[in-house]
């Protein structure tokens, strides 16, 4: 059998053709990833990111920062304000492996509870611990998660919170999660994603919550 032409050689590279003006065409770059570093805390720009709107992967979001962060040895914690005390989801092992804290402090999805006192209380005493660590300069990137339920009812004062977020200690990342955040959270933001729904499993489809994916 004798070789293929190396044109009709389907392991062969494609032959380098001119277009009709007459000149080459392109050639993409070979880019290679270089070193990154983590900058000491007093070069970095720590940033205050908000995940907001009505569509799923707020929080999903968080936890890709959560991971990258981690990647780079960054002391990471996340705080969660919905998810019950007693619950243990997948972040939660996963975190667990890696040696991430991530931290319940609410008492399952509040909006539904008949306790608002308890729930009030529960949101107190969750940020008290948000903003000790917060202001302790104990994290590289400090999630909060689902804290807008908490500004939109009434349990948190937004103007205190939002202080508390620009007087963190230099190059502190914080990532805030949930719907409908404040616009004054939005203002003091350095970056907003809106996350919109278009199609839903559970709206569209009646798929309700499974594991790996919302649990």
């Amino acid at each position: 059998m004798s070789e293929l032409d190396p044109r009709t050689d389907p392991l062969a590279a494609p032959a380098e053709r001119a277009p009709r003006t007459g000149r080459k065409l392109p050639v993409p770059k070979c880019k290679r990833p270089g070193r990154y570093r983590v900058l000491p805390r007093e070069q970095r720009h720590g940033l205050l990111i908000v995940n907001t709107g009505h569509g799923k992967g707020k929080t999903t979001a968080a936890l890709g920062l959560l991971l990258r962060a981690t990647g780079r040895d960054m002391r990471v914690g996340m705080f969660q304000f919905v998810k019950s005390i007693d619950g243990r989801y997948g972040e939660h092992v996963a975190a667990e492996r890696l040696g991430v804290e991530i931290i319940p402090l609410g008492d399952g999805f509040t909006w539904l509870t008949e306790n608002i006192d308890q729930d009030r209380a529960l949101a107190g005493a969750g940020w008290a611990r948000v903003r000790e660590v917060l202001d302790a300069g104990e994290y590289d990137m400090l999630i909060v998660d689902e804290l807008t339920y908490c500004l939109n009812f009434g349990w948190l004062d937004v103007a205190e919170v939002v202080s508390a977020l620009q007087s963190r200690p230099r190059g502190t990342h914080v990532v805030i999660t949930g719907r409908d955040a404040p616009q004054a959270l939005i203002d003091a933001a350095d970056l907003v994603t809106d996350m919109r729904v278009i199609k839903h499993p559970y709206r569209d489809q009646g798929i309700g919550a499974q594991a790996g994916i919302e649990l």
